[in-house]
């Protein structure tokens, strides 16, 4: 039986398909730019994690690129073998340090540092196929993230295109809320 939440990442999925090549590199070009007006302090001893976009997720190399250029050490996740469980982590250094893991999802060769390193992360850029304007996240549904993020105090960033930060989304008790968004045209936006 599909849930409302099946039927909403299936809406946005069949959105995201529809944008163009063009579109998708405006937006990613967008997000990588506001990284250098990030609200959070990204300097030297700062430790940020964040994702590699694939498909149509809003974003691109760009961004990841852009957070070492402001001088932070860059966590990106790496998929566990087994069934959904919380994600280990590894040091992005470049486009070149990256190459097909699980699923064909692009991965650090560097050195695993396991789940727990996550822990230094004072800013997670999380992937979203939306987030309301409480902070509910809507995921893929496997539930990696919300497992890995459960009790950590950083500042959550949902990464969407703009016409997906919605009113309202159906969340659940294991769901982990972000505090802000990070859109192509709007930029950072602390959320209520």
């Amino acid at each position: 039986m599909r849930t409302l939440k099946d039927q909403f990442r299936e809406e946005i999925e069949t959105r995201r398909a529809r944008r163009s090549r063009a579109e998708r590199d405006r937006a990613a070009a967008a997000l990588a730019e506001w990284i250098y007006s990030c609200p959070f302090r990204l300097e030297y001893d700062v430790t940020v994690a964040a994702y590699v976009p694939v498909g149509s997720e809003p974003g691109s190399t760009s961004m990841l690129d852009a957070l070492v250029d402001r001088g932070v050490a860059v966590l990106v996740p790496v998929v566990p073998a087994g069934g959904p469980a919380p994600l280990d982590w590894a040091p992005y250094t470049g486009p070149e340090s990256l190459a097909p893991g699980r699923w064909d999802l692009l991965e650090p060769t560097t050195d695993r540092l396991g789940i727990t390193a996550i822990r230094a992360a004072s800013v997670i850029f999380v992937p979203a196929l939306a987030v309301d304007k409480t902070g509910v996240r809507l995921g893929r549904g496997a539930g990696y993230y919300d497992r890995t993020l459960h009790g950590l105090s950083a500042d959550l960033v949902g990464v969407v295109y703009d016409d997906e930060v919605v009113d309202s989304l159906p969340s659940g008790d294991h769901d982990v809320p972000v505090r802000w968004t990070l859109t192509p045209a709007d930029g950072f936006r602390e959320l209520t």
